[in-house]
């Protein structure tokens, strides 16, 4: 059974120090949207519709491929009030969140599993997810344990890594900052919440 995690560790087992890595082109369903996330509907929504379709998939598409879904994903960025209320302003983010879809995946198996799901559950607007091919390419990137609220002082330890390493730091709309979600924050302590931290360089 295929498990991104297992079979590609490079990409979904990094230590807490950071490296550099190559990050391949990779096919995710995707939900944009902004707001916390710790209180926005929209981002409620967006998580539900992810694993709705992607389990929908899953389901429907046994005989081609037996695979575990993947974890969640988010790309961030902010708007300029991140800055103006303080160090953090959630409210200010700007986020895709993302489930990667094994290669068999397009548009018209998507919308099979946009059908499928709208039968199960009405409240939910397929309309808002797409199938996107997102190539990161070079990236910094590390384990971070503990809460979400901690993570400055490990990305400001992988801006330092990459630029003593001869890189410049290359955030930007375009390019953002990516986390991969390991651990269920409804199931584990902030403490021990593991994430992987991506951050483009060139």
């Amino acid at each position: 059974m295929l498990d991104f995690k297992k079979e590609q560790k490079e990409l979904y087992l990094p230590k807490t120090t950071p490296s550099i890595i190559d990050v391949p082109a990779m096919t995710f369903l995707a939900v944009d949207g902004a707001g916390d996330p710790n209180t926005s509907e929209e981002y409620a929504h967006a998580i539900e519709l992810l694993y709705g379709l992607s389990y929908a998939i899953k389901m429907g598409n046994k005989e081609i491929l037996q695979y575990v879904v993947g974890p969640l994903e988010g790309f961030w960025s902010v708007t300029d009030e991140f800055f103006d209320a303080g160090p953090i302003n959630k409210d200010a983010f700007t986020w895709t969140a993302v489930i990667r879809q094994p290669d068999f995946v397009d548009g018209d198996v998507v919308e099979n599993a946009k059908a499928a799901l709208a039968k199960k559950k009405p409240h939910l607007d397929g309309t808002k997810a797409r199938l996107e091919e997102i190539s990161e390419e070079l990236c910094v990137h590390a384990m971070h344990l503990g809460s979400y609220d901690d993570e400055p002082a490990t990305i400001a330890t992988m801006e330092q890594f990459a630029v003593e390493s001869g890189y410049d730091m290359d955030v930007s709309d375009v390019r953002r900052h990516h986390e991969i979600y390991l651990s269920d924050p409804r199931k584990v302590a902030p403490e021990k919440l593991k994430t992987i931290i991506r951050l483009p360089i060139v």
